[in-house]
């Protein structure tokens, strides 16, 4: 950290207090970079800096600030124009309130910096806000220049050192309006608990142990190249199916989880799924057995029912027989009679 240049040289104002501090960056990039470069020879593509005017190209000393009015026309700003603004916070960053770490909003970190003590005189007053803060378990709220603009910053402790993080403006970060999804939605206690199961199985990680993959991977392209090399080729990612239920891929996730991690796999409780017909229950030998000999005993009952039914209807046939036979006989007896009780002349 001590051959890292600063990028401002100020102090920090604690009321009536003044440390003497220098910023310095508190992060680096890592990101390969790549220049342009004419594919047919390699020869390198560069941007030249071109006056409308005069139509001729222009050095990096003759170049200075310009702000473009409505109508088009450029004020010119110079350095000493900036130079001559009353802020305070020039040279200075001004603590303004003390507030809890949690009602920061994440949305407003911006680059963050280390703030290093300059010289001697400034370790007991540099100190004494760093044990503050600790003590307190509070940041500081500051304003700073930086780079010709005024900005909101955030003082904390990381280890032994204090760290700010530059803050977005409250008016710079955007609502979030028509982002989250606008269809009413219900989600069920089981899928709720099965998210959560979810996270409990990943669990936590030291973000020490993550790297980006990425670029280790055009690292070794670029190697591979430079020695006249095959490139390496990764396999291409398997295709994952369309995941239609939700239940379905988090009882899914837990389970990868648990299997990656090299545990059992995950108890979860499935919901019953719809079927379009019912699967016949297997049963045993002698449940079998018992059905047949019912069977055989229901037949049996049948077929008596069955020939006694039949009785019947022979015997009633019967009886209706001779009721006929006795309607027709008395009938034909009262026509005899009559017959013998005629008159004679």
């Amino acid at each position: 950290m001590l051959h890292v240049r600063s990028i401002w040289n100020g102090a920090i104002s604690f009321g009536l207090v003044s440390i003497p501090i220098k910023v310095v960056n508190a992060t680096e990039s890592h990101s390969i970079s790549f220049r342009q470069i004419h594919t047919e020879d390699g020869g390198r593509i560069r941007y030249r800096k071109f006056c409308e005017l005069e139509d001729r190209e222009v050095t990096q000393s003759e170049i200075g600030k310009g702000y473009e009015d409505a109508d088009g026309t450029i004020v010119p700003i110079t350095d000493e124009d900036l130079a001559q603004l009353p802020l305070p916070t020039a040279k200075t960053i001004e603590i303004v309130a003390f507030v809890p770490a949690d009602s920061i909003d994440p949305l407003q970190m911006d680059a963050a910096y280390y703030l290093a003590a300059s010289g001697a005189p400034a370790a007991k007053p540099y100190t004494l806000l760093r044990e503050a803060l600790k003590r307190s378990n509070k940041v500081a709220i500051a304003k700073f220049a930086l780079r010709g603009r005024e900005r909101l910053g955030m003082l904390r402790v990381v280890g032994e050192a204090i760290a700010m993080h530059g803050l977005l403006w409250p008016d710079e970060v955007r609502a979030p309006e028509g982002v989250a999804p606008d269809v009413d939605v219900t989600v069920r206690d089981k899928e709720l608990d099965l998210a959560d199961a979810l996270m409990d199985t990943l669990g936590e990680v030291d973000l020490e142990d993550l790297h980006d993959e990425y670029r280790e991977a055009v690292e070794e392209v670029i190697a591979a190249k430079a020695a006249g090399e095959t490139p390496p080729v990764s396999p291409e990612p398997a295709e994952g199916g369309k995941v239609l239920d939700l239940m379905a891929a988090l009882e899914k996730s837990v389970r990868a989880a648990k299997e990656s991690r090299g545990e059992e796999p995950a108890e979860v409780t499935e919901l019953p799924r719809k079927t379009s017909r019912a699967t016949p229950k297997q049963t045993t030998g002698k449940k079998s057995t018992a059905k047949k000999t019912a069977a055989k005993k229901t037949t049996a009952s049948a077929k008596k029912s069955t020939g006694t039914a039949k009785k019947a209807a022979s015997s009633k046939s019967a009886t209706s027989k001779s009721a006929s036979s006795a309607k027709s006989t008395a009938k034909k007896t009262p026509a005899k009679k009559t017959t013998s009780r005629k008159r004679t002349a």
